[in-house]
């Protein structure tokens, strides 16, 4: 954990037990300041990440290569900025705060309207960075970690995460800071965790909010 974070089968399953995760809120614009909460679960929820171990993560060598492709996102992508994230056996909790790259760095709630992306300098000479939008910092991660994944366990092609994602947008400090303790909190509830396929009395949806 850092801070700078039809046919019914069982896919088809667990794509509709997160449903409500896949939708984004309409008119909302991604690429705008503010910051995100993100869990990203691996296909399936097979645990390919690692184990929890006394209440503590431990990361194989796929869990390292999650871990290295989420810690250099801002090598990639020049209006994000990581909080806290934590890598668990077969999903990831994360922060992410998308700023303009030409104002600075801090946390701004992220506003209700939406704002334009605007890439081009005040006079409309200089282009500025790109503001990459959440849907596609979170592709990029997904592809570059899967295939480091797959080029280490020799499958290539083979699918590591589920399609969608679960994603709220953080509106104050409060919630900043209750997201950043359950990211924390993470391996020790690990037992609870919904994520988890043998857990003994799955905590509820959204329980960071309690």
């Amino acid at each position: 954990m850092r801070r700078n974070s039809s046919r019914s089968t069982a896919y088809d399953l667990d794509l509709q037990r997160h449903h409500h995760r896949s939708i984004r809120l309409k008119g909302h614009d991604y690429a705008q300041t503010g910051a995100y909460f993100i869990t990203i679960c691996a296909q399936d929820r097979v645990c390919l990440f690692g184990e929890v171990v006394d209440g503590e993560m431990r990361l194989n060598e796929a869990g390292k290569i999650v871990h290295a492709t989420w810690e250099g996102l801002p090598n990639h992508y020049a209006n994000v900025v990581l909080d806290s994230f934590v890598v668990m056996p077969n999903h990831l909790h994360g922060i992410v705060m998308l700023h303009d790259p030409n104002v600075g760095v801090g946390f701004k709630p992220a506003p209700t309207e939406t704002a334009p992306t605007i890439c081009k300098s005040p006079d409309n000479a200089t282009p500025l960075p790109k503001r990459y939008g959440l849907p596609e910092i979170v592709r990029g991660f997904k592809t570059f970690s899967a295939r480091g994944i797959n080029t280490l366990r020799g499958t290539p092609g083979t699918p590591v995460w589920q399609r969608n994602y679960y994603e709220h947008i953080i509106r104050n400090d409060d919630a900043l800071n209750r997201i950043r303790q359950y990211i924390a909190d993470n391996p020790l509830r690990w037992t609870f965790d919904r994520e988890n396929p043998t857990a003994i009395n799955p905590e509820p949806e959204d329980a960071w909010r309690i």
